[in-house]
């Protein structure tokens, strides 16, 4: 009898399983409710499948009060899924305390999730503490120290750790020369990157990527030449990383070549490689072709349909970003803070005031989005634009947030366009606080006060300019040569 139940404890633990694997948390959760006896591998499989941080929680805390005692997975499960919300990430102190009393801070899985999370709350003291607690330490346990401190900024910390290591391998050498990059030192990464021995597919790409992050276009694809030489043949993600980087510099003939080598290579249906695919054609100013893949596509996310709607946006395709918003909504993929930003971005170029003040208003209430610095940007040059200064105004004042210089100069570039110079002068004590981390400001506000024929304050502008060496931006070009 005993067999039995346990037999049939397992196969429906099996099943949880599965049902997760698919994707299939309702069923998952269905057989999980409907269960007479449950242990602790059952409570771990449920929460394994949970991405909500709130309702991870619970069902740990149910748990708890159905007294069954979490063991090392429960708690990495717990850990690792809390980290994905701020608000939850306090809790990590506890849930030690709770690891410290259940005796299991000597287990590496659970430690490397402290650790992690000691991370997120920036308490570089907890992350020491929680490694130093590992007796017996394996080379995750020192790759996850690294991390750490390169994700706090203690570069020096982290290749004296790196250091130390008895062993390293190959995610060894590229965690730390991936916390190079994070911590804007990109020589100092290809330093540590040219002394791998052995190099995969995963550490090219996190170097190509790298220079991409830092708009090192040339030496990404100088990379990327240099890694098919070692004869490491790229993935979906290191084409991916570069059709990042034709569309950051225009390379629209090498973004072509690309898409050739991804059709030969097979890869051609890869969510994440189509949608490079998109941003790179509409922004080397495709947008046909972008269209015509994105239609071809048989599975599209959330950053597909950005993708899209963000490059009908920059074509002054207004409609058509519209058009494909009420598709992607029907589709049921539910949009983000990127998505409103685009679908701002396009009834800003289409001028359509109603249809932006209508989609403003409902990214909270329909979706719970709230709105962010570049969603009031938007809306102060939808407003600026149309000519609506007093709306623009009305809405820099009334926003929850001190504006950044992004919404004080589209409300100050609303004002130059209709000469709305009370409205200018408001704009301009606003700016002028933030003008000097933004040299570029001055050059707006000296036309400004030049304009409504205050020309004591546009040279006392002009001199601030000299006296920071600020310059206007100079317009550039470059050419593809084909070699």
């Amino acid at each position: 009898m005993i067999e039995a139940i346990a037999r049939r404890l397992s196969d429906q633990n099996s099943l949880i399983s599965g049902y997760i694997r698919r994707n299939q948390m309702q069923r998952a959760h269905q057989l999980f409710d409907e269960m007479p006896l449950r242990n602790v591998v059952s409570w771990n499989a449920i929460m394994s499948g949970q991405t909500d941080p709130h309702q991870l929680h619970q069902l740990f805390l149910q748990m708890k009060r159905a007294g069954e005692s979490p063991n090392q997975y429960t708690f990495s499960t717990l850990i690792s899924g809390l980290l994905n919300r701020l608000q939850y990430v306090s809790l990590v102190p506890q849930l030690h305390g709770l690891v410290i009393h259940s005796g299991l801070r000597s287990d590496v899985f659970v430690a490397s999730a402290l650790m992690r999370g000691y991370t997120r709350l920036g308490d570089r003291e907890g992350l020491r503490r929680v490694f130093d607690d590992v007796p017996i330490k394996d080379v995750s346990t020192w790759n996850a120290l690294v991390v750490g401190y390169m994700d706090l900024g203690f570069t020096v910390d982290a290749r004296i750790a790196f250091d130390k290591m008895p062993e390293v391998n190959i995610i060894s050498w590229t965690t730390l020369f991936n916390g190079y990059i994070k911590n804007r030192d990109i020589d100092q990464a290809r330093s540590i990157f040219n002394k791998m021995t052995q190099k995969n597919v995963v550490s090219w790409t996190a170097m190509i990527k790298g220079y991409v992050r830092y708009e090192k276009y040339v030496d990404a694809i100088d990379t990327f030449v240099a890694m098919l030489e070692s004869g490491t043949h790229p993935n979906h993600f290191t084409f991916s990383t570069l059709l990042d980087a034709c569309a950051g510099s225009s390379m629209f003939l090498f973004g072509k070549q690309l898409h050739s080598c991804i059709l030969k290579s097979g890869m051609c249906r890869e969510v994440v490689l189509l949608t490079s695919l998109i941003d790179m054609y509409t922004k080397c100013g495709e947008i046909e072709v972008g269209l015509h893949i994105f239609e071809s596509m048989e599975k599209k996310n959330t950053v597909s349909w950005n993708s899209i709607i963000g490059g009908c946006a920059r074509h002054g395709l207004a409609k058509r970003a519209l058009c494909e918003f009420e598709k992607m909504t029907e589709s049921g993929v539910e949009p983000d803070d990127v998505t409103y930003v685009n679908l701002l971005s396009a009834c800003v170029h289409g001028g359509l005031v109603e249809e932006g003040e209508r989609h403003f208003r409902s990214m909270g209430v329909r979706y719970g989005i709230q709105a962010a610095m570049k969603h009031y940007t938007c809306m102060v040059d939808l407003y600026g634009k149309a000519g609506a200064v007093d709306k623009a105004e009305r809405l820099v004042k009334e926003m929850p947030f001190e504006p950044d210089v992004g919404v004080w100069g589209a409300l100050l570039a609303a004002c130059g366009l209709h000469s709305c110079y009370e409205v200018g002068e408001f704009a301009a004590n606003g700016i002028e606080k933030l003008a000097r981390r933004n040299p570029g400001v001055y050059s707006m506000l000296t036309k400004l006060h030049g304009e409504k024929g205050a020309w004591s304050r546009a040279i006392e502008t002009r001199n601030k300019m000299i006296e920071i060496s600020a310059k206007k931006q100079k317009a550039g070009s470059r050419i593809e040569l084909v070699i």
